[in-house]
């Protein structure tokens, strides 16, 4: 008896494992419209298929809901819709004429569950999870405080048959799971605590836009000047009988000194070919270009013409004696400087001292203004602001308006008073 309901038993799972989606399909069809597909449908079973297609799209007209408005349809057009499905297919309508001559298989099978659990939709599916899920920790809560209780019985246990041991140890007390400690009261709080914590998580995120906003629009910081080389002065050997005059300060030169120096040290060995007038001018526009205090002013100038560096520097110191003028420029007068200290005379600089225009004078005063008494190389960074005026001049004209204004200042003070 035993070995038949085995055998009964595995040729039922074996007809429950043949069945596919789609005899599972048409019996769910069945199951829902309860009445004869063809008879339905007003064809015979041997009907073809341009036969039921065309049967379907008359009873379609007139069961459509649309085409119905104050009766309800809709139950019976997706019943149509239904049974049309299962008889334009092939197998499905074959798998149909099966179950007209057989019948449905078992409904106490596990097929009938699954199909009835098919139907359902996704919110009912997660209602009952959540419920399945909401028991199994409620257990698991109650199986773990057992688990401990049992735990800490047998403990005691243990330390109250060792004699030795005389301490007491506190009570463990042990809280009872309840139900606030599962799913339907812990998502509520999750819930809360997040809208509790909402405006200050804002907050936050604002302070931190804001922050990174203001990072964005801040100018970067104005990178520091090049600190300029610091050029050591040698102390330069002076004619006897020269005495440095307390006022104006300014700085002079003298030619027979410099041209001595010059006649002394050989020139160098020319790299770039005779020296032209136009290498010449190109020479003093590049002197002027690069004023004294640039760093690598003669390597730059060498590189720019293709000569060398000795070779420039000595024809630069011999522009200089001539006060860069060039050989085909009408020679002027050397302009001679009468340094005296304490004298009241006036300056013989020549007319040069006197023709300057409104803009040279100008520059001259913001130039004065510029580099204060104290600069080093303060008439050269003068008479590189003043527009074709050499050093010398501006030493000059210098001299010459504090002459002026001293003879001014002399003669109102002389003059009785009304």
């Amino acid at each position: 008896m035993i070995i038949l309901r085995a055998v009964l038993f595995i040729f039922c799972l074996k007809s429950a494992a043949a069945w596919d989606s789609e005899q599972l399909e048409v019996f769910d069809v069945v199951d829902e419209v309860k009445e004869n597909f063809y008879t339905l449908l007003n064809v015979s079973q041997t009907a073809t298929n341009q036969e039921i297609k065309s049967a379907f799209r008359a009873l379609s007209l007139k069961l459509h809901p649309d085409k119905n408005p104050h009766v309800d349809t809709s139950v019976q057009f997706r019943n149509l819709v239904a049974v049309y499905e299962v008889l334009r297919s092939s197998t499905k309508r074959q798998y149909y004429d099966e179950v007209l001559v057989n019948g449905l298989p078992n409904w106490r099978s596990a097929v009938y569950y699954y199909r009835y659990v098919r139907k359902m939709g996704m919110v009912e599916v997660c209602i009952i999870l959540f419920v399945i899920v909401t028991i199994g920790q409620y257990l698991v809560n109650w199986a773990s405080y057992f688990e401990r209780k049992y735990t800490i019985e047998q403990n005691k246990k243990v330390k109250r048959g060792k004699k030795s041991d005389k301490t007491q140890e506190p009570a463990v007390i042990l809280e009872k799971p309840s139900i606030t400690d599962t799913l339907p009261v812990q998502i509520p709080r999750l819930l809360w605590f997040i809208i509790i914590s909402l405006p200050k998580a804002l907050g936050l995120i604002k302070t931190a836009v804001v922050q990174q906003i203001e990072e964005v629009r801040k100018p970067p910081p104005p990178e520091e000047p090049e600190e300029a080389p610091v050029r050591i002065k040698t102390v330069r050997k002076r004619n006897k009988g020269f005495v440095l005059p307390d006022k104006p300060n300014f700085e002079t030169t003298f030619h027979n000194s410099t041209t001595e120096s010059n006649a002394s040290s050989p020139p160098p060995v020319s790299s770039g070919g005779l020296w032209t007038d136009d290498d010449l001018a190109e020479l003093v526009k590049l002197v002027k270009k690069y004023p004294g205090g640039t760093s690598g002013r003669w390597e730059t100038i060498a590189e720019i013409m293709g000569r060398s560096v000795p070779e420039v520097t000595y024809m630069a110191n011999k522009m200089k004696e001539n006060c860069y003028k060039l050989s085909n420029e009408q020679e002027e007068e050397p302009i001679q400087v009468k340094v005296k200290q304490k004298t009241k005379k006036e300056v013989d600089g020549g007319d040069d001292v006197k023709k300057w225009s409104q803009s040279q004078q100008k520059a001259l005063e913001e130039a004065l203004a510029k580099y204060p008494k104290g600069c080093a190389e303060r008439w050269d960074k003068i008479a590189d602001c003043v527009p074709n005026k050499t050093k010398e001049e501006c030493m000059m004209r210098f001299r010459y308006l504090a002459e002026t204004v001293k003879k001014q200042k002399e003669s109102t003070e002389q003059q009785p008073p009304d």
